[in-house]
């Protein structure tokens, strides 16, 4: 049916020939705009830069239309929204814009929120730090981690194989090559396409044990010992719960299962495939300890970490326990927002499950300063970090580092048509349709992948230099400003309680933290509020 538009207008084309050779002059007029539309056509099909006018050829030629009149179209749904809300497209142009190596300057100024809404900044320096010509890097790796691994603050979060297409996944795995950063695997497991271009990889580990698994689901020490072994996987990350999706599973039907999948995987065909909304290694946070010390051994001492969405925070305070009494890290956590993306969520998880990135971040870092536990463990965050201000912002509140998945998502040229689900993106990124993929070139979205992290790297150095830094370890609190309500403008120091080293181990002056702390154990997931 994507071709519909072009088949038709060759055919008409065809048509309008024959018969103006054959019976009346008259027919060969349309042919003026015929033949033009029939070649716009055939290039679509063999250009390839655009993957949605390779799907679909002459049509997809409307939506560059629109967005040549975007600006327009944009102050149009400002002035006429019913709730007087403006649409804010700001980031996703930014993406575009940085991706395909495109001036961002905007000529009329800052868009403040004229209606009251959260809004915030970074201050400047009246003395202005000279740019960093030097990457911005951060070593990951404890006392027990044998293989530490330095890497970029800005990476790919997690997208599995079988959610995105093979070509997707090379040019991410690409474009991270060439721009030395890293690409999370998701927890579909180590594909081809993700160790062919040779890319920094960071295998996630989820409760199916996609990769390292037997047959009844249970994790596989000797598989995973193979998989961890590749020269490409610098870190190991055990995947708790998602932000799109906290505490719930997946399946994905056998139908839609290939032959590669399968392999990749290590699961069966013509069996659904079982993503269970908890693990089965370990019931308890000295268990989850104790599992990141077997992965440790196992892969040779690559820094091993867990994700996770915060849900009930004690939760957390047990596993902080839980690292205190046995003395096993994690050398990482990565904090996932509850704004995090999928296609694959019911409604409800999506919009309502799960905290929040900022709050959740800031729960976490605080957490492991009061046990005295922050200057071993880093801290990474994702949810919704696709610029420099957000990546600083959020360095700024407790991560060492950030991943993003939709940034990067956009960067190969997704457009959010919402259809991941339907196994029929437009573009070729979220589809295991073989046609559909081809659209998507792997050399020239590669390059794109590269661009949107070298511009987002080079913006992010620049907004550090004018707040008088060197590095974004340097971000404190008190540099990001938040006005929360017309009146109220606060620092995120000023705004949010943060612990000072240890004070979850001693006389807690915080009672919040303090009755959490008291509801933690490490022997159990479980609270008991009194």
């Amino acid at each position: 049916m994507r071709y519909t538009p072009f088949i038709l207008i060759v055919i008409l084309t065809l048509l309008c020939f024959i018969l103006g050779i054959a019976v009346d002059h008259d027919f060969l007029w349309p042919l003026l705009a015929l033949i033009p539309l029939s070649l716009l056509g055939v290039w679509d099909l063999v250009q390839t830069h655009h993957s949605i006018t390779r799907n679909y050829p002459i049509i997809a030629h409307l939506r560059f239309m629109f967005e040549m009149i975007r600006p327009e179209i944009h102050q149009y749904f400002v002035e006429s929204n019913i709730d007087g809300r403006p649409f804010n497209n700001d980031a996703r142009s930014l993406i575009y814009e940085r991706a395909k190596n495109i001036d961002g300057l905007k000529p009329f100024g800052t868009e403040l929120d004229v209606y009251g809404e959260e809004y915030e900044w970074l201050n400047h320096s009246m003395a202005p730090h000279p740019k960093a010509k030097e990457p911005f890097r951060t070593t990951v790796g404890g006392p027990d981690c044998k293989q530490p691994y330095s890497c970029s603050v800005f990476n790919i979060s997690a997208m599995s194989f079988g959610a995105l297409s093979p070509n997707a996944l090379l040019a991410l795995n690409a474009g991270a090559k060439k721009g030395g950063f890293y690409h999370c695997t998701g927890e579909g497991g180590v594909s081809p396409y993700h160790l062919k271009n040779g890319g920094d990889l960071v295998w996630q580990i989820g409760t199916g044990y996609f990769g390292c698994r037997n047959n009844d689901g249970t994790f596989n020490p000797d598989l995973f010992r193979e998989q961890a072994s590749h020269a490409a996987v610098k870190m190991i990350e055990i995947k708790i719960s998602q932000g799109a999706k906290p505490g719930h599973g997946g399946v994905l039907p056998a139908a839609k299962i290939t032959a590669e999948i399968a392999s990749t995987r290590k699961i069966l065909m013509g069996q659904d495939c079982i993503s269970p909304p908890g693990h089965n290694t370990f019931s308890t946070p000295i268990g989850l300890c104790e599992y990141i010390a077997q992965l440790r051994e196992l892969s040779g001492g690559k820094p091993i970490g867990f994700k996770l969405c915060i849900g009930h925070p004690s939760e957390f305070l047990s596993v902080c326990k839980a690292m205190l009494q046995t003395g096993i890290l994690p050398d990482f956590i990565t904090v996932d927002g509850g704004e995090g993306g999928t296609g694959a969520a019911p409604l409800e998880f999506s919009d309502n499950m799960g905290m929040p990135l900022k709050t959740g971040l800031i729960f976490v870092h605080n957490a492991l300063v009061g046990c005295n536990l922050r200057d071993k463990i880093k801290v990474a965050a994702a949810g919704k970090v696709t610029s420099a201000f957000t990546l600083a912002r959020t360095l700024a509140i407790g991560a060492d580092w950030c991943n993003s998945a939709r940034g990067f998502m956009m960067a190969v040229g997704c457009i959010q048509a919402q259809s991941c689900h339907t196994n029929e993106c437009p573009v070729g990124v979220a589809t295991q349709d073989p046609r559909r993929q081809k659209a998507l070139n792997v050399e020239n979205k590669s390059e794109r992948t590269f661009n949107f992290h070298r511009n987002t790297m080079e913006a992010l150095a620049e907004v550090i230099a004018a707040a008088g830094l060197a590095h974004p370890n340097e971000l404190r609190p008190w540099h990001i400003y938040l006005r929360s309500k017309r009146t109220e403008v606060l620092s995120y120091y000023e705004a949010f309680d943060f612990l000072k080293p240890g004070e979850l181990l001693s006389d807690c002056p915080y009672p919040i933290y303090k009755k959490l702390w008291n509801l933690a154990s490490a022997d159990t997931f479980e609270t008991h509020h009194g």
